[in-house]
């Protein structure tokens, strides 16, 4: 058993003065004031914050990996350090590849998921692509994005053997809708990504399925005038839509604060999920870095809190954590904490079906959890009841 105690508790509704005790991997008090007596190791929080473990549905590597790299020692070494972060619960997320690297990247994963290292829990994988608009491509490798056809998507199926978890498309191709309708009974989080969709086809994609979008503002189309007519795009989908999720990069710089603070006002909060969508350089130093896996990256340079590209003229990738984005919403953005914590862990753990076992601090729940000191920086990590 570990108890907790001295901690001011981030729970759903409220900050609590209290405790929290575990029990092998669950949480199974949680409690205010000063705790009974326990014969069990405790950790005095010193008055600190107490959250749950983060939830990243959107990230590429961390600690000098990229989860692309092509062995498995790369996916644990990037998991470690995201864990580090305070992120307990984290989809490895892929990149528009070739067949080969996506099928050696779905083998090492599942292979650094049983390896016993302690590592964050990782239910499945996330794919960013290869089904996108060439329109709004960003830094998705060009040769490898086409269309869907059920023979691919299925061979990517069976290569994963049920660890698809979120998909991100561009809803509008010929061929995504059926895809959807197809893969409907398989638990996938159908995300619109790099994609140049009207209102129109998000609407219609939403009746098939499509519930998120993925890293809100970047990749996706905006209003444009055909004609001398506005046409709505992916942006002014996300706010129309009453039931479509949006998901964003919360490191206070894709979206800078005063743009959180406008979605968070335009957009129901609890619709809002973030992510780090980080590269490799999460979690580590300022210098050069690449994007992408590394026999084919693209060199970068991280400074200033994100990755640019060597010319300085434009952003390249996120390298934040999962203790940044909460940061961001809470000392930029204004955000309380129990807020906060929706957000990065709660919302995102519900979106793939996993809001019963973690995201916030309740008895029952796994023993997921992070104390963070004054600045948000991580002061300890429980996984699974087992301390990092």
């Amino acid at each position: 058993m570990l108890l907790i105690h001295n901690a001011r508790v981030v729970l759903k509704d409220k900050v609590a003065e209290g405790f929290v005790m575990t029990d092998g991997d669950r949480i199974v008090s949680v409690g205010e004031g000063r705790p009974l007596a326990a014969p069990c190791e405790t950790i005095d929080a010193g008055g600190r914050l107490l959250v749950p473990g983060f939830v990243d549905l959107h990230t590429h590597g961390a600690g000098g990996r990229d989860y692309m790299d092509g062995t498995v020692e790369d996916i644990i070494v990037a998991a470690e350090c995201e864990l580090d972060h305070g992120t307990t619960t984290v989809l490895p997320t892929t990149l528009t590849s070739s067949d080969e690297d996506l099928f050696l990247f779905l083998d090492n994963f599942k292979k650094a998921r049983s390896s016993g290292a302690l590592l964050p829990d990782m239910p499945g994988v996330h794919l960013e692509g290869p089904y996108f608009d060439m329109v709004e491509k960003g830094a998705q490798d060009a040769r490898y994005i086409r269309t869907p056809s059920k023979d691919h998507y299925m061979r990517i199926m069976e290569a994963a053997g049920g660890a698809v978890k979120r998909w991100s498309v561009a809803p509008e191709l010929d061929g995504a809708i059926k895809m959807m309708d197809d893969l409907r009974d398989c638990g996938i989080l159908f995300s619109a990504g790099h994609t140049a969709a009207t209102y129109d086809d998000i609407s219609r994609a939403c009746d098939h399925g499509l519930s998120l979008l993925t890293h809100f503002y970047s990749g996706m189309s905006t209003i444009v005038r055909k004609g001398g007519f506005r046409i709505l795009g992916t942006v002014e989908s996300g706010y129309l839509i009453d039931g479509l999720n949006v998901e964003l990069i919360c490191d206070g710089l894709h979206l800078p604060p005063d743009l959180l603070k406008l979605i968070m006002k335009c957009k129901d909060r609890r619709m809002i999920t973030a992510c780090t969508d980080s590269m490799r350089g999460a979690g580590m130093s300022d210098g050069p870095s690449i994007l992408g896996p590394r026999s084919n990256g693209q060199e970068v340079i991280i400074e200033d809190g994100i990755a640019k590209m060597p010319d300085r003229s434009c952003f390249a990738g996120s390298v934040a954590t999962g203790n940044r984005l909460f940061r961001t919403l809470v000392k930029l953005v204004g955000l309380t904490e129990p807020e906060a914590a929706y957000m990065t862990s709660l919302h995102p753990a519900e979106l793939i079906g996993l809001g019963c076992e973690t995201g916030s601090i309740e008895v029952g729940k796994r023993a997921d959890l992070v104390i963070l000191n004054e600045d948000c920086s991580v002061d300890k990590v429980v996984a699974a009841g087992k301390i990092v």
